[in-house]
């Protein structure tokens, strides 16, 4: 089977342009401004973002990204997977219709706590997880009925999103894993490790990069994860603490041929006055040929 070379499995997401499901976050541009910019910039797909920035029906959210010629390569769907009063199902079997009408392919869901944003979360028992692990197999095997893969993000604010509990997810459930460079290293993961020692449980990847200093301000509580957001913890690739050369070189040495989305987590101030989202994701495209041009890849 030939692999596509990684410079046509790179894909965008609304969030590095400041567009994000978390009430209060900051300014959010138009679907219009964000998708033209993504094809300027040579990007082939992009997530759909969160509820409302594409239109709700399915074939109408399909036919948007068509019109700026853009591929959907999946959908981040937050959800509760931990409560044995909620059934999540019918909330992902609705992401997972517009997703199949666009010819994407992968259903990225987060363990959400139930509250807003991702400042806080409770404890969760052993009842807690044995109804998590058992609500991603389920979601796994609705998902791949309708031809599609669905992943656990690690992500912080979640009822996941430490490296123990990622090894958790793993080792109690058969969901694929969505990499977030990022987010695991908030949460005290080591990205590198996950990608070396599971490649095989990778299904989709999240490009991330993060100053560590902000990260320990984070884990430390001495920060929220909102303001270390809007103070800079994100950068683009290469700028940051994450060893991006690694991961890339580690996951296409076992054979990866998924997609690598771009996420620079991003609050715009004042009207977005002043910011170039545009500019930060061109160098992290930049940086990621780069490396994967020395990955032979």
């Amino acid at each position: 089977m030939r692999i596509t070379p990684v410079a046509g499995r790179i894909a965008g997401a609304p969030i590095s342009w400041g567009v994000c499901e978390v009430p209060g976050w900051g300014h959010q541009l138009d679907p219009a401004t964000v998708l033209r910019q993504m094809r300027a910039l040579g990007l082939a797909a992009t997530e759909f973002g969160p509820d409302g920035f594409l239109p709700d029906d399915p074939q109408a959210k399909a036919a948007t990204l068509a019109g700026y010629d853009l591929k959907a390569v999946g959908q981040f769907v937050p959800v509760v997977l931990h409560d044995p009063e909620h059934d999540p199902l019918p909330e992902v079997e609705r992401a997972m219709e517009g997703l199949v009408a666009a010819g994407a392919s992968t259903v990225v869901l987060a363990a959400a706590t139930g509250q807003d944003g991702y400042d806080d979360r409770p404890a969760l028992d052993e009842h807690g997880w044995a109804t998590l692990l058992g609500n991603l197999d389920r979601i796994s095997g609705a998902a791949a009925a309708r031809g599609l893969v669905a992943t656990l993000h690690p992500h912080v604010g979640t009822m996941v999103e430490s490296g123990e509990e990622t090894a958790r997810v793993l080792d109690g459930s058969r969901v694929g894993l969505c990499l977030d460079t990022g987010h695991l290293l908030i949460g005290g993961g080591d990205p590198v490790a996950i990608a070396r020692e599971h490649p095989g449980r990778i299904a989709h990847v999240h490009l991330k990069d993060v100053r560590l200093d902000w990260a320990r301000l984070v884990q430390a509580g001495q920060e929220t994860y909102t303001a270390a957001v809007a103070g800079g913890m994100y950068v683009p690739l290469g700028k940051g603490d994450v060893d991006i050369a690694a991961i890339v070189s580690a996951l296409e040495g076992h054979g990866y041929t998924g997609w690598y989305v771009l996420e620079q987590d991003t609050i715009l101030a004042d009207g977005g006055a002043g910011a170039d989202p545009a500019a930060d994701v061109r160098a992290s495209i930049e940086h990621l040929l780069a490396v994967a041009s020395a990955a032979g890849a």
